[in-house]
């Protein structure tokens, strides 16, 4: 078992509350999309979704914004370089993915003219000009982008997966909340 220095408690969290988010936005995507939905079902699904894309957009942020200036623990010296460089290249990909898809959502629901309810509780103004060529080009860019998301979050999965169950060499447990122990 890997000696893997643990993940600060916040970045835990922001961990932990982006998989949940992103977990629950995709099969809602799937779902809202179908043809033939209902749309008393269709509806709130897209207001989900659309709601929760600009939560994470904030989120991500944030989240870049905190391992910037508080750097993850390194990976165990003992790890295999090349596991070392796709754990890496898979966190970026990750990180830009997670921003290009809440960006090019953002766009195609502002640019269509369609509501954002978070912001609009807020008062905030449309930051993007209505255009239907700018929100066909997000929606498109969006649709595209979910296929490598969604596989960068399989392998991420796959991974850790492979560390908890194969491997067991700790590499999970470093992201895991703390257990408190109680007597």
């Amino acid at each position: 078992m890997s000696s893997a220095a643990a993940y600060k408690p916040v970045a835990k969290v922001f961990h932990w509350v982006t998989a949940l988010l992103v977990l629950l936005t995709i099969p809602v995507a799937l779902i809202m999309t179908t043809p033939g939905i209902e749309r008393s079902l269709q509806d709130p699904l897209f207001l989900f979704h659309k709601n929760i894309g600009v939560v994470l957009l904030v989120l991500v942020a944030a989240r870049l914004a905190y391992r910037l200036l508080n750097p993850p623990p390194p990976l165990p010296h003992d790890m295999p370089h090349s596991q070392r460089f796709i754990a890496e290249a898979t966190h970026w990909l990750l990180y830009g993915l997670l921003l290009a898809m809440a960006i090019s959502g953002f766009i195609r629901v502002t640019a269509a003219g369609f509501p954002l309810e978070v912001f609009d509780r807020f008062g905030i103004q449309n930051l993007v000009p209505r255009s239907e060529t700018l929100a066909d080009t997000a929606k498109q860019i969006h649709a595209v982008l979910r296929f490598p998301l969604i596989a960068l979050i399989v392998l991420h999965i796959s991974a850790s997966l492979y560390h908890a169950i194969v491997k067991r060499d700790g590499i999970v447990k470093r992201m895991m909340p703390e257990r408190r122990h109680t007597r």
